[in-house]
């Protein structure tokens, strides 16, 4: 890198460069415990599917399949919208990358709406698992366990995506304030891969809460 990117350094690091192949190993390192963590909720949901798989086909069953793919398309969507904002960052353009992180915080925020409302549904339809419980019979001990892991896996992964927008919101800020430029715009990119990681787990989770039990 040039010498104007300079000032973007701190002292720990002994260039810029240095300090933006750290940054980046960081994420994916931090990425790497997240996707033990997450992954080992996958495996032991599909550890009891194996033994109840037709209570968690009944609880499959009831989950609201319109909401939870166009919140797939969404998140599909808004990762496509931050690559071109991290796009125009690199040629420059740092009035479009605002417009997408705007963009960006906008869907994330639709997708949120739409599980909070998607959760009021469940709620009212008594799918929570404790207390009266809305599926019956033989399969209602397997239904429970779906929809246990079903709320487990949907708050966490809220809860990251509200981090994400606040993150994006952040970029946009301090792309505002002029704090990146075409030499130097790290915390984009770090910002993008945690929010694309966001929208891979959402991309796991979808098949397998909304399409194996209707399969």
């Amino acid at each position: 890198m040039s010498e104007e990117v300079a000032p973007h350094t701190h002292f720990q690091y002994a260039d810029a460069t240095h300090q933006s192949d750290t940054a980046v190993a960081g994420m994916w390192l931090f990425l790497a415990s997240e996707v033990l963590f997450f992954g080992g909720l996958i495996i032991a949901w599909m550890f009891c599917r194996h033994w109840q798989p037709a209570g968690f086909d009944a609880g499959g069953r009831e989950t609201v399949l319109w909401i939870g793919t166009l919140n797939l398309f969404l998140l599909i969507t808004s990762s496509f919208v931050y690559s071109s904002g991290l796009a125009f960052m690199e040629a420059g353009n740092i009035r479009r990358l605002v417009q997408c992180c705007v963009v960006t915080m906008a869907i994330g925020t639709l997708f949120l709406l739409l599980k909070f409302y998607e959760w009021h549904i469940d709620l009212s339809e008594n799918l929570f698992p404790a207390g009266p419980f809305k599926i019956t019979g033989t399969d209602a001990g397997g239904a429970r366990m779906f929809w246990s892991f079903y709320f487990v896996a949907t708050v966490l992964h809220a809860l990251h995506m509200i981090i994400g927008v606040g993150l994006v919101g952040w970029v946009a800020v301090q792309a505002r304030r002029g704090a990146f430029d075409d030499g130097w715009y790290t915390p984009v990119e770090v910002v993008g891969l945690y929010w694309s990681f966001v929208d891979i787990v959402w991309i796991v989770l979808y098949p397998v809460i909304y399409l194996v039990g209707r399969g």
